[in-house]
């Protein structure tokens, strides 16, 4: 290489490092603007004005009333407060939790919602996540708690007995995909049966819609047969730590039957997990016992119907890291059962909700296309336990624990 051009190649690099330096020299503020003047644009304005003036706004707004709020934000401000530094005044408790409550109501993107909450996305980013980890560690132990003991089981019993009429039901359970886009280079391992990416939430509600048990993070992946399988309940149930109680007869009643869970056909049939006689041609017998056990597991299918309604983000393919997801699902589901217990107005009551007598398993409030069904599959042949146990439970039903409507909602009557 001649001399000269060497001089060039020297020169040029020179210009090059000068301009780097110059372009960091020149480098926005660490801040925009706008985000620095948080009092003036953020959403917190506006909630303190619906707050006093139209409160039926601010519900839909933050998916509760404002006396819920404020004790939603008592619970969480030991742990959601930070300390105000001398470079700037640390965002407070109250924009944390409005933030991620706004995120969980209408799924929008951390790029989207900054500019209604002014906080960046970077911000954001942190803010939710730990938002989310103060929930669940906060809440979790006294509104999502599973039953550890027999009596905690015999209470749960006696509420689905008393209010829709199936003995010894200790939950009814289901599991639902989660939409979510695909992490990086992970090819089709979130990939299910409907051709989308998910994650799996397995769930059991109790007779007054919340849920008593949350498992999320299985991938969509894995065949729905296979998704109780992998959980912990299942376990559990499998080697019998779940203190579950022992076979015992019905009140008032000299019929003896087991405790049992209620599911469909995407679960196998056990002697503790009762899903419907499978098939068109049913007696009438069977078709009754098939609508008094739809009646109990419809509850978890409302369960989730009004946690999609409530929370939009399941209604959007959620673009966060799967932990985060796992975080997020278990968090909303926490707040459901918060807001049951809490916010009187959380559920409409005019939707059959409350509606014991009438006999209706739809209640209007269903996940619809937002969160996918397991797929059902065939078990193989069932457990010849499992199928006397059914069959004593479609006795019971078609005899001393009839109900009035159950000939009415199966179209039976030609058959009385």
């Amino acid at each position: 290489m001649s001399e000269e051009r060497r001089r060039m190649l020297l020169a040029l690099a020179a210009v090059c490092i000068y301009d780097k330096e110059r372009e960091k020299k020149n480098r926005r503020c660490w801040a925009k603007k706008w985000l620095l003047q948080r009092p003036r644009y953020s959403h917190i304005n506006l909630i303190a004005e619906l707050a006093l003036q139209e409160p039926n706004d601010f519900r839909n707004y933050l998916r509760m009333d404002s006396c819920t709020y404020q004790q939603l934000l008592s619970l969480l401000e030991p742990m959601l407060t930070k300390q105000d530094t001398c470079m700037r005044k640390a965002i407070t408790a109250h924009e944390r939790l409005s933030a991620t409550l706004r995120f969980l109501a209408t799924g929008r993107s951390y790029e989207d919602l900054q500019y209604s909450v002014a906080i960046s996305k970077q911000s954001l980013s942190k803010i939710i996540p730990e938002t989310c980890d103060a929930i669940i560690a906060t809440l979790q132990e006294e509104y999502l708690k599973f039953p550890e003991t027999e009596e905690e089981w015999l209470d749960v019993a006696k509420r689905f007995e008393e209010r829709w009429q199936f003995p010894h039901c200790l939950g009814a359970i289901d599991g639902k995909h989660v939409k979510i886009v695909p992490p990086a280079n992970s090819g089709s391992y979130y990939f299910n049966y409907k051709k989308d990416f998910s994650v799996v939430l397995l769930a059991i509600a109790n007779a007054n819609y919340e849920f008593i048990m949350v498992d999320i993070g299985i991938n969509g992946r894995i065949s729905d047969g296979g998704v109780i399988n992998r959980s912990i309940f299942y376990e559990k149930l499998n080697t019998g730590s779940l203190n579950i109680p022992r076979v015992a007869r019905i009140m008032n009643s000299e019929t003896v039957l087991p405790y049992v869970f209620v599911g469909d056909d995407a679960f196998s049939l056990r002697p503790d997990l009762m899903k419907p006689y499978p098939g068109p041609y049913l007696s009438p017998q069977q078709r009754i016992f098939n609508y008094r056990l739809s009646r109990a597991r419809r509850i978890i299918e409302n369960v989730f119907g009004i946690l999609v309604n409530r929370f939009r983000i399941f209604k959007t393919s959620i673009n966060l890291d799967v932990k985060t997801i796992d975080k997020i699902v278990m968090a909303a589901c926490i707040l459901h059962n918060f807001l049951r217990r809490n916010c009187n107005q959380y559920i409409r009551v005019g939707v059959d909700i409350e509606n014991l007598e009438d006999g209706n398993i739809s209640t209007g409030y269903r996940a619809n296309n937002e969160l996918l069904d397991l797929q059902i599959t065939n078990q193989g042949q069932s457990q010849t336990m499992a199928r006397y146990v059914r069959d004593q439970y479609m006795q019971y039903f078609n005899n001393e624990g009839s109900v009035l409507w159950q000939n009415r909602f199966t179209n039976l009557n030609t058959f009385i």
